[in-house]
């Protein structure tokens, strides 16, 4: 079993119900990972849908607070299971606080042929030839990540909010699916740094994620190319539009966050 099947897990307690062991050393400030909360919610959704022909099409999330390293218990309550789409809504609760919540809708194909991807590819430089590269006071979890920036300064006080880079997890779940992909989303550090002229705290407000691609397919040891922009910031909160692609250049996710640049 890899860090992140472990991760991951969850023992069910009761219909909808499930019991999480957040581990530490998979920190981001005062709280875990982001990607590893959203990934835990994901997954319990997941598990109450129950039903394959019915995959996550869209989530939108807050995290409300830190969740801290271990135990959670995760909620699940169908709002709607209809002809076509089941919404289900996710809560984390420790020490009887929720720490993080969102709206899941899972939803059938409705006409396979009906596809498109308007955003123009990024040109993807071979990863081999990049050199790694994190921030210098990066997060805890960051020890389990591997970066190679293709475009992304830090604190340099630039005019563009921009990042690139391949991003992998050094030691990948044996099990590819929605939680992985929303967790890959969230690996890179915000595109605002570039902005930045010196290291600030930040946190992820909202998470929304639209997961395009079946990832179970993706060769676990390769990459996947992270491309993000920081399009506005006001009274230290930005709103920033993340892509990710497979190394053959094929859209896999798209993530839109709040980040909150912490005083």
């Amino acid at each position: 079993m890899s860090d992140l099947d472990a991760l991951l897990a969850l023992t069910p307690t009761g219909p909808g119900q499930f019991r999480a062991e957040v581990a530490d050393g998979w920190q981001q400030g005062r709280g875990a990972f982001g990607g590893l909360v959203i990934g835990l919610l994901v997954r319990a959704a997941a598990a109450v849908a129950a039903d394959p022909t019915r995959p996550l099409r869209s989530l939108g999330a807050e995290l409300c607070g830190p969740t801290q390293p271990g135990p959670a218990d995760i909620f699940v309550e169908a709002l709607r299971t209809g002809t076509g789409v089941t919404t289900l809504a996710v809560r984390l609760v420790q020490a009887g606080e929720v720490q993080a919540h969102a709206v899941a809708v899972h939803a059938r194909t409705r006409d396979p042929g009906l596809q498109w991807t308007e955003l123009r590819p990024p040109e993807l430089a071979p990863p081999s030839g990049l050199p790694l590269g994190t921030p210098d006071e990066g997060p805890v979890f960051a020890r389990h990540c591997e970066f190679r920036p293709v475009h992304a300064p830090l604190f340099t006080g630039g005019d563009e909010a921009r990042a690139e880079g391949w991003f992998r997890f050094k030691r990948p779940p044996s099990v590819r699916d929605a939680a992985y992909l929303a967790m890959l989303c969230d690996g890179w550090w915000p595109a605002a740094f570039s902005r930045l002229t010196s290291p600030r705290p930040t946190a992820t407000l909202t998470y929304t994620f639209q997961p395009l691609a079946d990832v179970s397919q993706l060769d676990p040891e390769q990459p996947v190319y992270h491309r993000a922009r920081a399009v506005a910031m006001r009274a230290g909160y930005s709103v920033e539009f993340r892509e990710l692609w497979s190394p053959a250049g094929e859209l896999l996710a798209l993530n839109q966050q709040t980040f909150a640049v912490i005083r």
